[in-house]
């Protein structure tokens, strides 16, 4: 374990070498951002707090205001009110809304009771907008946040370029849109989508936004490839005998069943945020640090991944449904019990992939990807095992020698752990596995900020580079294509096939009998 680096200095301060010479984060351009959908779970539990969070630490910009757009009625002080009941829920102790700092908060937020279909609600919109620039000193720049039920999406998109607020309309600032995932539910509908948004939004206007990326670890993994030399010049097929991704979670679909029942796990999971996950890992170095230059890398080795025949689907997947079982001790009921969960429903809560990426680098070693929910940990990590010695002439052969490992831990210990192998003190050659292990918390002596936090600091920015570019949605779509077909058309009788609380089903194992366990 690396201790904290955090020295205590003369006058009783603390002191962390490893943050000496940093300069404070960029504070954002002026704007007015938009929240459709601002009385759902996902603005009061997480926009709203992350706007906030960056208001506490500064990096908000002063000339800001933050407008509500949803069918719930509300006028501008009751939203406020609002605003201020989930903040005092969801921040922690020490950052609740009160003082002078609030109440200018506050006065910045406003509401627009309004139905995503009728033009005069955007019209409406478009007067606020025109109103905060003035009051407020937004400088005509404007965010448009999507975090409303996906279908309501492209009806959004239309009614803010009939309006004339879309970018080609607004000649004293920038316009940028933010939509959330999931882009689409298949391929199709994810092309239809992108249609409709290109009309209204050039693709340098729009930002995709995988919450995953926005945390510390992730953006950490291109770091760690190449400002490294210990660790570039090994990442490839000649030394990496696989890759395993894991996004697993305790937690069952909660008040999502309706939802979840139509989605499932490799469709809310697999599809955008695992398979970002390995396309950071398994890019070539970009030329740049451009967010363009990156994406672009991105993109590239996904279309290195070829999708599989439909004939092959069941021998590169495993799929999985949770029943009844117990977490941390206390049962819990099975999928098929849940809320809004059909009786007999066949949607999957565990999924599970390999992906073969046809290039030079990375030809011939496997990429298992993995995502559940009710299993036994929640953990979301990326795992780089390495081939093992060639040639042994350590100990007594009584000794297993285990490969080299890497280990990415995104959440819930956000570090980096590496195994390997050491002498025993002693006469005998006795070989042990021994790890290094660096957290970023105890390192760095800060928690990182939320995702959510980063992201829409980054989208008021301007930075593209933590967003994904619609080339990349697309081919992740065409690669799990067959296995979603497959799974639709196809009943699974053994469902369910994993109790809560456990590994998940028999089938991952049958697909990759090396899972690091839960």
């Amino acid at each position: 374990m690396i201790n904290s680096p955090v020295q205590a200095q003369g006058d009783g301060t603390a002191f962390n070498p490893l943050r000496e010479g940093l300069p404070s984060d960029r504070i954002t351009d002026p704007c007015t951002i938009v929240f459709f959908g601002a009385s759902g779970d996902l603005f009061k539990r997480m926009l709203l707090p992350a706007v906030y969070s960056m208001r506490l630490h500064g990096t908000l910009p002063t000339d800001f205001a933050l407008v509500g757009f949803s069918r719930t009625q509300y006028d501008d002080d009751g939203f406020r009110n609002y605003c201020k009941e989930q903040l005092d829920t969801f921040m922690p102790d020490g950052q609740k809304p009160q003082g002078q700092l609030w109440d200018d908060f506050s006065q910045r937020i406003s509401y627009i009771t309004a139905d995503f279909k009728d033009t005069r609600h955007f019209q409406a919109l478009k007067g606020r907008i025109e109103s905060n620039d003035k009051q407020f000193g937004t400088a005509g720049n404007h965010i448009f946040y999507l975090s409303t039920p996906p279908p309501v999406f492209p009806e959004i998109v239309k009614q803010l370029h009939a309006a004339g607020l879309d970018p080609h309309s607004n000649e004293s600032g920038w316009t940028r849109l933010v939509v959330e995932k999931p882009f689409g539910t298949d391929l199709e509908s994810a092309r239809a989508l992108q249609r409709t948004i290109e009309r209204a939004f050039p693709e340098s206007s729009v930002y995709r936004i995988d919450h995953y990326l926005g945390k510390e670890p992730v953006q950490d993994i291109m770091a760690l490839r190449f400002a490294n030399t210990i660790f570039e010049p090994i990442w490839n097929r000649n030394y990496v005998q696989n890759v395993q991704i894991t996004a697993a979670e305790t937690l069952g679909v909660e008040e999502r069943g309706g939802y979840y029942d139509h989605a499932g796990a490799l469709r809310d999971m697999i599809q955008n945020h695992v398979t970002n996950l390995l396309a950071l890992v398994a890019m070539e170095p970009p030329i740049s640090s451009a967010a363009d230059d990156i994406r672009s890398e991105k993109y590239k080795v996904l279309s290195a991944i070829s999708a599989p025949p439909f004939d092959e689907v069941g021998a590169v997947s495993a799929r999985g449904q949770y029943g009844p079982g117990s977490i941390d001790g206390k049962p819990v009921k099975g999928y098929r019990q849940e809320d809004d969960v059909a009786p007999d429903s066949n949607t999957e809560t565990f999924a599970a992939v390999k992906y073969e990426i046809n290039n030079w680098r990375w030809a011939g070693v496997p990429f298992y990807l993995r995502s559940g929910k009710r299993l036994a940990r929640k953990v979301s990590e990326i795992v780089v095992t390495f081939k093992a010695i060639p040639h042994r002439f350590y100990g007594d052969g009584t000794d297993a020698i285990d490969a080299n490992m890497l280990v990415i831990k995104i959440q819930p210990d956000e570090g980096i752990a590496m195994r390997f192998e050491a002498k025993v003190p002693g006469p005998k050659d006795h070989i042990r596995s021994v790890y290094m292990d660096f957290n970023y918390g105890v390192g760095f002596g800060v928690q990182s900020p939320p995702a959510y936090e980063r992201l829409i600091g980054d989208a008021m920015r301007g930075d593209q580079t933590l967003f994904t570019r619609w080339d990349a949605v697309e081919r992740a779509w065409e690669i799990v294509t067959p296995v979603l077909e497959t799974w639709q058309n196809t009943k699974d009788f053994t469902f369910p096939n994993y109790a809560a609380g456990t590994q998940g089903p028999s089938g991952a194992s049958a697909l990759f009998g090396d899972w690091r366990q839960l």
